[in-house]
């Protein structure tokens, strides 16, 4: 038994320096902490509004608000299949949403870039489950964006 432990332990020995992306120690606050000082400016349209209440949410904001988070949404619909004989569409909704990071106060940009989200609908000729079925789709194309542009953030912050 104790063979066994010590055998699954080996590849651990060169972890010393692993640091988890969350974590903190004593010469840093840690990422969660820089992240939950993160504001997010108001949006204007339904889409950005969806992926700032994600962020705010996952990152806890309210924080000392070091840094404020620019989004740019561009969302498009599109059909991509009408079945022949069938009262059904299928439809593309994709939101692209650029980023830039700045230090508060300035306008200096940290890091910027871009996340994007394809998420598939039908539609049955049914004018409340078209739009709930739309509308669902915002919200999961919201939530990918979200959380690839938080995790891209806590890769720059922990970096830093």
């Amino acid at each position: 038994m104790t063979l066994a432990a010590t055998l699954a332990a080996l590849p651990l020995v060169g972890c010393a320096n692993y640091r988890p992306l969350y974590g903190s120690s004593g010469a840093t606050e840690g990422v969660a902490v820089q992240l939950s000082g993160i504001s997010v400016t108001e949006q204007k349209n339904r889409a950005g509004q969806l992926v700032r209440n994600e962020l705010m949410s996952v990152m806890r904001g309210g924080g000392s608000n070091d840094y404020v988070l620019e989004l740019l949404p561009e969302e498009t619909t599109r059909k991509i299949s009408e079945p022949a004989g069938q009262k059904l569409d299928r439809y593309r909704y994709t939101l692209k949403m650029k980023y830039a990071l700045h230090q508060a106060g300035n306008n200096t940009s940290l890091t910027e870039g871009s996340a994007f989200s394809n998420v598939s609908y039908d539609t049955i000729e049914q004018p409340v489950s078209d739009l709930q079925a739309a509308e669902n789709a915002k919200l999961r194309a919201a939530k990918e964006v979200s959380e690839d542009i938080r995790l891209r953030l806590a890769a720059f912050l922990s970096s830093r």
